[in-house]
């Protein structure tokens, strides 16, 4: 028996599970002293959503977010979480891509990687660990925890050998659902530790509420490190109380050794920080044993939360709970967590907002069924993959083996918007999103998605005013936000001026408001009327006016849910007009392309 490390998740996937990643550097760096004093085996600090929410919400840089917490944070390890080939992205990235993310990460200040595959395909993994040992640092192979019929203690157990194979230093397990039960969590750390003799840490979300029994249960089986949240941050659909957790160990052989008044202070801290973030707070990142029948980790609810909201859709998140399990028993099963999560969950939403299951199809859901992300535990079903991709052939090989070097290219194609390295890799990940952020930046206009003051959640307030710019259909906008209140609903009742005139209003979000203040797109009322299914932004237009149109033709690409759906001609026909154009935001029930 070996005192159990700790692994404090506070400053990654807490707040991304709770706060939809919503936490800025600025409220991090603060307490960073306090933190690398603890004596924590390591901090996760990056990876995951957050190199996306910086880019896309916070206009941050996230390599400087990393700079400055490895110069904050001077004694402790700092840890990302790396996908495998999809990195931080939501596609499979050539190996010399993956190579050199993983190189500029170490050098930037990450020492310990977290690597897994969504769908624990383990050819997916191989050239990160490989980058990974290259460059000297820590490399912890992980295994996507999951119920099925085909998931078993014991396919884990040789998935852990395969990881020691490829040369990992430890192993994780990761139950992003919270989906671990007590006693399952013994038999399986009992099987992965009788085969590998690694350092096995244990990763268990707190959203059933069983997590903390999971963990003692795991300790008593062998294990060597578990994952905790600071308390003011953790339960829910977060992760056990860090400390809870070295109290529960604290006289025993296995006691962490840890301060818990020193533990204290960064509670405290914390509970002050997670009042600025109240807009992002859902009920549905409450702790729910419910996750135990919809699979769906904390990350992806609170995001999904937000999402359906911003969609003035919450009401319908049960449905889309339900469908869940559904879309995933006809993909084969596979682990839901990040890219299969976005997969599956937009699927899901796609499916009960449109009334007809797959009426829609995402275009990542396609990729998914032709191989483009591995190999799917299960069989996928037969019907899904026939209104899917046809009579398309479906690729066994490793995804990345049909992928040239990118590199070059991606650091032609972004030319001087790139400063360093690092701004390519950004423009990697996200093409359209990081190009935006490092124009933006080019011209100094960066402007952070605006935070509601806390007494917004109760009562109207005279505010200091927040101003922004809103881009409605290509048109500016200056909008000043003076005071917020609730109406019910899901929308919100905001006191604004918009271009110097005050007005008060009750609308979801400040987009809608102007769109109906200065005249949206006309409804659709004819077949031939191209409209959305969901709200999203015109990712490519495929069509020009005068153009003729097959009835099913994809028309336009929109992303929505950070997953990209083609939208289909319903008539065929003679295109007569086309309202939008690549970047517009665009809502359900407005014509887009007229058919005649």
């Amino acid at each position: 028996m070996n005192p159990v490390e700790i692994t404090d998740v506070t400053l990654r996937d807490a707040h991304q599970s709770l706060l939809a990643t919503r936490m800025r550097t600025e409220d991090m760096l603060p307490i960073c002293e306090k933190l690398d004093a603890i004596g924590f085996w390591s901090l996760e600090v990056w990876g995951g959503a957050t190199f996306d929410a910086c880019v896309r919400f916070l206009k941050e840089d996230p390599w400087e977010r990393l700079r400055q917490l490895r110069k904050a944070l001077p004694n402790t390890r700092l840890q990302m979480l790396l996908r495998g080939q999809n990195l931080l992205g939501y596609r499979h990235y050539a190996d010399d891509v993956v190579e050199a993310f993983v190189t500029a990460a170490a050098d930037n200040g990450i020492d310990v990687f977290r690597v897994f595959d969504a769908l624990n395909d383990l050819r997916n993994l191989e050239v990160a660990m490989k980058a990974v040992k290259t460059v000297g640092k820590h490399a912890q192979g992980t295994i996507c925890y999951t119920t099925s019929p085909v998931h078993t203690a014991e396919l884990f157990a040789e998935q852990a050998k395969a990881l020691r194979d490829m040369g990992a230093d430890s192993i994780a397990i990761k139950d992003m659902a919270g989906l671990l039960t007590p006693y399952a969590t013994f038999e399986l750390v009992k099987a992965i530790k009788s085969e590998v003799d690694l350092p096995l840490a244990i990763h268990s979300h707190a959203t059933s509420g069983l997590s903390p029994l999971c963990q003692l249960k795991a300790i008593e089986a062998g294990a060597d490190r578990i994952d905790t949240a600071i308390s003011s941050l953790a339960g829910g659909t977060s992760h056990p109380s860090t400390e809870s957790q070295v109290a529960a160990l604290k006289g025993t052989p296995y006691d962490t050794g840890l301060d818990l008044e020193a533990l204290r202070d960064i509670a405290d801290y914390f509970r002050e920080v997670r009042k600025k973030y109240h807009q992002f707070e859902s009920e549905f990142t409450r702790e729910d044993v419910s996750v135990q029948i919809n699979q769906v980790p904390g990350g992806m609810m609170s995001n999904l939360a937000n999402q359906l909201k911003e969609q003035n859709a919450l009401d319908r998140i049960r449905e889309v709970f339900d469908e869940i399990p559904r879309v995933r028993e006809d993909l084969g099963y596979p682990p839901l967590v990040t890219p299969t999560s976005q997969i599956v969950g937009t699927q899901a939403v796609y499916n009960v907002l449109a009334g007809e299951r797959y009426k829609t199809i995402t275009n990542e859901v396609k990729r998914y069924l032709q191989g483009g992300y591995g190999k799917p535990p299960a069989p996928v079903s037969q019907a899904v993959l026939k209104k899917g991709i046809g009579n398309e052939s479906v690729s066994d090989a490793r995804p990345a083996d049909a992928l040239e070097p990118e590199i070059k290219k991606l650091t032609r194609d972004i030319g001087d918007l790139a400063t360093n390295r690092e701004d390519v890799l950004t423009y990697a990940m996200f093409p359209d999103l990081g190009r935006d952020y490092l124009q933006k930046r080019a011209e100094g206009q960066l402007d952070p998605e605006p935070l509601l003051p806390p007494e917004s959640a109760h009562k109207p307030v005279a505010a200091s005013p927040t101003e922004f710019k809103v881009d409605v259909h290509g048109e500016t906008y200056e909008v000043a936000i003076t005071g917020v209140g609730e109406f019910g609903g899901g929308k919100r009742k905001l006191y604004v001026s918009l271009d110097g005139m005050p007005e008060e209003v009750v609308f979801e979000t400040v987009s809608e408001y102007v769109a109906e203040a200065k005249g949206g797109r006309r409804k659709a009322t004819e077949p031939g009327h191209v409209t959305p299914a969901m709200p999203g932004n015109i990712v490519d237009v495929l069509v020009a006016e005068g153009d003729t149109v097959e009835a099913g033709q994809a028309v336009l690409i929109t992303e929505a849910m950070k997953m990209e759906t083609e939208i289909h001609a319903s008539v065929a026909g003679t295109v007569q007009a086309v309202y939008v154009q690549k970047g517009d935001r665009v809502t359900p029930g407005e014509i887009l392309v007229e058919i005649g």
